[in-house]
């Protein structure tokens, strides 16, 4: 290695672990954890979003850092895909995750393949990418069309290749993901049912805008509690497109999520401050009563209505299986 590249590195590394201690020593209180529904694994309250620390406008050496601060200080979930940014989201987790930090982090990645060949393919590059031998949950991605279910569970499908890859140890939990409707999150964990599977977890909107619309809280929580499916909250800010209604601040977003029955809530953070802020929500989160939920959905009935704040339900904006239908194989 060329003295200008270890000196570069050199630094990176003194910045990342001057970071962790500053923000361990800012710390009040723990991170909370809490159950993984059947599981027994107990997750932090917060978990890391995968999609912003591979976005082209985060250096990766911030990303690493971001990671290594973020499993020093309390948080042990996090969140990853097969395709975000071309794979560059695995690619960093993966060598932020060297030295030791494998061992600090309950690790969950989505596969999109729907069929035994293209998850086992998908499975094996998500392997490779994070530098690890298993992944602790892995979920199918984006479960957003009537047809994802049945195929999915159908002969040659999807879950073939995943029962295959927990025997080989590859995986110890599954579970899946949408954001798309509630009604196909039902018929995800009906079918499964009805082939005598449940699913470990299952990854959903929910924040104060889902409440009132199509909401995900209302049709599917109660199945996933019945069936003590760990719960995945997912978009506490819709990416932050709700907080352009104006009607709630981030940490209010946060905890209305933290006080549903969730067992992570995973957040994507993109700088150390955010990071910080979502830190600071965790540790301050307490279980908020009636009145003060009430008050919360109050300041959002009007803009949710329409769901003009959850692009994710009403337009194809964050579909990339939409615009990239290979990826189902």
């Amino acid at each position: 290695m060329r003295r200008r590249d270890f000196l570069k590195t050199a630094a990176a590394t003194t910045v990342i672990t001057s970071f962790g201690n500053k923000l361990s020593r800012a710390a009040d209180a723990p991170v909370p954890r809490r159950v993984l529904g059947r599981s027994g694994e107990k997750v932090s309250i917060v978990g890391l979003g995968g999609h912003h620390i591979g976005r082209p406008s985060l250096d990766e050496q911030e990303s690493i850092r971001m990671i290594r601060a973020a499993l020093d200080n309390g948080v042990n979930f996090l969140d990853n895909c097969w395709d975000y940014n071309g794979g560059v989201s695995e690619e960093r987790m993966g060598k932020a995750l060297r030295d030791g930090y494998r061992q600090k982090a309950f690790l969950m990645t989505k596969i999109d393949g729907q069929t035994k060949q293209a998850a086992t393919l998908q499975l094996d590059e998500s392997l490779r990418r994070l530098q690890t031998d298993h992944i602790d949950l892995l979920q199918f991605h984006e479960v957003i069309r009537e047809s994802d279910p049945p195929r999915i569970f159908g002969a040659g499908g999807g879950m073939e290749g995943v029962l295959e890859a927990k025997k080989q140890g590859k995986i110890r939990y599954i579970g899946f993901t949408g954001h798309k409707s509630p009604d196909i999150h039902v018929k995800m964990i009906e079918t499964g049912l009805a082939h005598e599977f449940t699913f470990d977890a299952v990854q959903m909107p929910l924040n104060l805008m889902d409440a009132h619309f199509n909401s995900f809280e209302e049709k599917v929580l109660p199945l996933l509690v019945k069936h003590r499916i760990g719960v995945l909250g997912m978009k506490p800010m819709g990416d932050g497109i709700i907080l352009r209604s104006k009607t709630a601040t981030p940490v209010e977003c946060l905890h209305y999520a933290m006080n549903l029955p969730t067992s992570v809530v995973i957040t994507g953070c993109d700088s150390l401050p955010i990071l910080q802020q979502a830190l600071d929500a965790a540790r301050t989160f307490r279980p908020m009563g009636e009145h003060e939920v009430a008050s919360l959905l109050s300041k959002t009935a009007t803009a949710a209505h329409d769901g003009q704040y959850e692009l994710y339900k009403t337009t194809h904006n964050f579909d990339g299986t939409y615009h990239n239908p290979a990826w189902l194989g």
